[in-house]
């Protein structure tokens, strides 16, 4: 027996202490030693930390598992964190995305798991004084993934399966290891101590095997999308061809088509949607004459449209990387929504993804001569699955948050007093256009060295739909010089530009803006990204030595 607790404890015995008269807990030690027998206390706080810990693996190993076999089903990991994903406050967001980038998804998961296990390490503690604590944290536990799943569109009662069964599994591993069947006889601490460690040994490993084989079993059961075996059609109207001069031999210099492993991704997916090309429909209703329904096969039949088109997320900091150039291919919005017959009075076309996430954009955007579409092909391949496949929106000139929705479910003619976008209702923008920007792209950043000598000072700006006139750089506080703009396309795409700075020693201070093709110069003005976009000139360090 371990020398810590010296005198076995028996669930529901005359020996428990005044925790007992805590209303609720003596009924749940009574009913434990009804249904379980008795038992006998295991170890300190150190045994009770190790089996919480313990209990938490195990618990999340077969939640993972039962996922698993049931596909439409998500762990209580991802069913609490798309919870935080849906209510965490701005400030924690641009927090995240700054802190973490496009890594702040798997960071969020790790923290919510981290979370988790410490929160099972102190159930497990709690344990070795009352027995109670085992089944009321593991019926916390739960009951909150269960509540996160059912808040998920399309949950139904199995939803809760997953962390039910983890709950239970917690409590059944907790209370086996710390409150383990009461012995015949007594038996030495160095007996009970092994026993304790063979007991954890195997909970361990068959938790492992269970995660492990969840995560086997996820990639059996996914959900075939078909991309592989979908021939994009020939455009109809194929973008401009890219000019000569485009992407100048200057290393370090961003493509001026960003492949697809490069695009960045910023979205509210902790899981990204596994849509089956076969069986998706785009459902368009709302304020129009005559709902339609349209298959990707009705889509691939059509003429259609490639466009070059920049795409901005409105988290974009000063000197950010959240923005990429892609060919699109798809249908020209405008022909959807004819079909379909805008009413009067229609002012928002909320569209909406197959995980519910839903973004506002304004109808006359999309009537005023731009580019808009509806996505199947990107770079020359059917739309990537992390892109949005089998469909998305974009819109040139709109920040993502309103116009570019991905696996789309839905189009909803409707007023923007009626409804509020995903976004909106956190209190970002309403409309959102890009605004024009500029970013160096070499040298690199804060303190970076470079030679003596002629220097290539190179980056990209933007203000898609309206195009850029010219870019200016400052050096220290010396008169601002005009760069080389390569040539593009379309006022729909980024441009990529150069100055050869004859660099001498010392740290210098470099300093870039843009004018957009109306002649308005970017702002000095440096704000956050909430509520539509940031602002502001960005300026790096330079130390030639």
């Amino acid at each position: 027996m371990n020398a810590a607790n010296p005198t076995p404890r028996e669930s529901g015995s005359p020996q428990a202490d005044s925790a007992s008269s805590i209303p609720g807990v003596a009924g749940v030690e009574e009913a434990l030693g009804a249904l379980r027998g008795p038992r006998e206390q295991h170890g300190g706080w150190i045994s009770g930390l190790t089996a919480g810990l313990i209990a938490a693996g195990a618990a999340l190993g077969v939640a993972e598992l039962v996922a698993s076999v049931f596909t439409s089903l998500q762990s209580p990991v991802l069913s609490v964190g798309n919870v935080v994903v849906d209510n965490v406050p701005n400030w924690a967001k641009d927090f995240a995305i700054r802190t973490f980038g496009e890594n702040d998804k798997p960071a969020l998961i790790i923290g919510t798991t981290i979370f988790l296990f410490i929160f099972a390490a102190v159930i497990g503690v709690l344990t070795t004084k009352r027995r109670a604590a085992a089944p009321i944290g593991a019926a916390a536990f739960g009951l909150v993934g269960a509540a996160a799943a059912l808040t998920r569109v399309g949950a139904g009662p199995l939803a809760v399966v997953p962390s039910v069964v983890g709950g239970v599994v917690a409590w059944l591993v907790m209370d086996l290891l710390l409150w383990p069947p009461a012995a015949a006889d007594e038996v030495s601490e160095s007996t009970d101590r092994r026993r304790f460690l063979v007991g954890s040994s195997l909970v361990v490993a068959g938790a492992a095997a269970a995660g492990g084989l969840g995560r086997v079993l996820s990639e059996v059961f996914k959900v075939s999308t078909n991309r592989e075996d979908i021939a994009l059609p020939t455009p109809a109207d194929p973008a401009i061809p890219l000019p000569d001069g485009i992407d100048p031999d200057i290393e370090g210099l961003t493509p001026f088509i960003t492949p697809e492993e490069l695009f960045y991704r910023v979205d509210t997916a902790l899981e990204v949607p596994r849509v089956n090309g076969d069986s998706w429909e785009l459902k368009v209703q709302g304020m129009v004459n005559e709902e339609r329904t349209y298959s990707l096969a009705d889509l691939l039949d059509r003429k259609l449209v490639e466009r070059t088109v920049t795409l901005v997320c409105v988290s974009n900091q000063v000197g950010g990387s959240y923005a990429g150039t892609a060919k699109w291919l798809g249908v020209p919005l405008t022909e959807i929504l004819d079909e379909a017959g805008v009413q009067d009075g229609a002012d928002q076309l909320l569209s909406r993804s197959v995980d519910n996430f839903t973004a506002g954009t304004p109808v006359e955007t999309i009537y005023d001569g731009r580019d808009a579409l509806l996505v199947v092909g990107m770079n020359g391949e059917p739309l990537p699955i992390e892109r949005g496949f089998p469909a998305r929106l974009i819109v040139p000139g709109l920040y993502g948050f309103v116009s570019a929705t991905k696996w789309l479910a839905e189009l909803n003619l409707t007023t923007f007093e009626a409804e509020q976008a995903y976004w909106r209702k956190r209190d970002w923008g309403e409309t959102a256009p890009i605004k024009t920007f500029s970013r160096i792209d070499r040298p690199g950043g804060l303190g970076s060295k470079v030679d003596p000598g002629m220097v290539p000072v190179a980056g990209v700006a933007w203000d898609p739909h309206v195009g850029i006139d010219k870019v200016e750089l400052q050096i220290d506080d010396g008169d601002w010089v005009e760069a080389d703009l390569a040539p593009v396309p379309s006022a729909d795409t980024w441009v990529q530009w150069s100055y050869n700075w004859e660099a001498t020693s010392g740290s210098h201070n470099i300093v870039v803006r843009a004018t957009n093709a109306d002649g308005e110069t970017q702002t000095s003005d440096r704000v956050m990204p909430i509520p539509d976009g940031a602002t502001g000139w960005q300026k790096i360090v330079v130390n030639v030595t």
